[in-house]
């Protein structure tokens, strides 16, 4: 049996804790190095209580300080370390094998990507890291050799599904990946522009972070995984189709040339395609049981609508233009989205930024590290200068939202 010495690239978000539970069912075959977070620290302490990985990384000297603090009160003999260059250590560190990318947006692709260059295996739930730069990331896991497992439900999925052997791939003639549609499936588009982030963030099926719930509702979060999944199973952007399932129980389908579609089924929950990748090639318990057709009785299907989700149609408009569009189409949505959890424009502006933003950002192919940042920090100023157009704009429809939360 293998022993996995796992990194965990941000331990305190919900993957983090799925992973680190379906670890701690089996002590036998995994270990932790490392633990990530940003300033989270004092549940970063907990885990390093319990799991005593060798290192513990966070982004600042005060937040490092405060946690050193508690570890030493514990007894705990983990190092602590911050700040960027630690993170990219921890992720490419030799005593470790195995990274599991969880660190959401794009601070997570640095980190990732010094993953790539050491040759680990990645369990990518990181999805920024190749919405941004995928195909200076894939090179470089190529040239490396790592080792590249989806953990993302619909992309897992897709994996457990796909051709092992590379030359039956030419035999798939398309992929769909299914989504929830989210909390706001059945809502009249004219009445989102009231939508708070408390309703935003209320997602039916899956328990997800403030940011993620928010790309859930509007859809820019299966835009990202299309993005995600043509780099991923190198494949053209004409033969990845985003499917309707408000269940979430089928994760997504892969069509072959003789007609048959391959479909992987689970309840939603985020401990199946962890304990997937962890173990792959093996199967684990992951703590989910089994799925009962029987009990779901009905699983139903539609197409998207692009007026009710027009972040979905920037997306996959982004993926079309190629280049770096869809470095600035996430860098955009980052910013959007975080000004809304903030209360300081309204949901439907966030489409309305991210569109802005494309328009003003030249997408000029990024070949370099340095490169994808520049057009991320690019994308981020003229997104910062369009949010001050749509705050005034939608201000009184902010408070309106507001209102009608606190009430409702």
């Amino acid at each position: 049996m293998t022993q996995h010495c796992v990194t965990l690239l941000g331990s305190t978000g919900s993957i983090g804790d799925s992973t680190l539970d379906v670890i701690a069912r089996h002590p036998d075959r995994f270990s932790i190095h490392a633990l990530t977070a940003h300033r989270n620290w004092e549940k970063l302490a907990e885990q390093c209580v319990r799991f005593a990985p060798h290192v513990a990384v966070v982004g600042d000297a005060r937040t490092a300080m405060q946690l050193q603090a508690r570890l030493r009160e514990a007894g705990c003999a983990t190092r602590v370390d911050y700040g960027r260059d630690a993170l990219a250590a921890a992720a490419s560190d030799a005593a470790c094998n195995t990274v599991v990318a969880a660190i959401v947006g794009a601070a997570g692709l640095e980190p990732t990507l010094a993953a790539a260059r050491a040759g680990k295996r990645i369990l990518l739930a990181n999805k920024e890291a190749l919405v941004m730069s995928g195909a200076l990331f894939m090179d470089t896991v190529y040239a490396s050799g790592a080792a590249l497992l989806p953990v993302d439900s619909e992309h897992n999925a897709i994996f457990q599904c796909f051709p092992r052997e590379p030359g039956l791939r030419g035999a798939v003639t398309r992929i769909q990946l299914t989504a929830s549609g989210g909390p706001f499936r059945l809502r009249e588009p004219a009445t989102l522009v009231h939508v708070t982030p408390e309703q935003a963030c209320k997602h039916p099926n899956w328990v997800m972070g403030r940011k993620i719930s928010v790309d859930s509702a509007t859809m820019m979060n299966k835009g990202l995984e299309v993005i995600e999944a043509r780099w991923l199973f190198d494949l053209r952007p004409e033969q990845i189709d985003v499917l309707i399932h408000p269940q979430s129980v089928i994760h997504s389908l892969v069509s072959y040339a003789d007609g048959s579609t391959l479909a992987q089924l689970g309840h939603p929950d985020m401990r199946t395609p962890i304990a997937h990748a962890l173990a792959f090639p093996t199967r684990i318990v992951s703590g989910v049981e089994s799925l009962d057709l029987a009990q779901v009785a009905t699983l139903t299907f539609e197409p998207p609508d692009y007026e009710r989700f027009p972040c979905l149609a920037l997306a996959l408009q982004a993926l079309r233009d190629g280049g770096s569009a869809s470095t600035v189409l996430n860098a955009a949505n980052e910013v959007a989205v975080e000004a809304f959890l903030a209360r300081h424009i309204g949901f439907t502006a966030i489409a309305a930024v991210v569109s802005d933003v494309l328009e003003q950002v030249q997408a000029d192919v990024a070949t370099t590290l340095d490169a994808v940042l520049d057009v991320d920090t690019q994308a981020r100023r003229a997104a910062q200068e369009a949010l001050t157009r749509h705050r005034t704009r939608d201000r009184s429809s902010v408070r309106g939202g507001a209102a009608a939360s606190q009430l409702g």
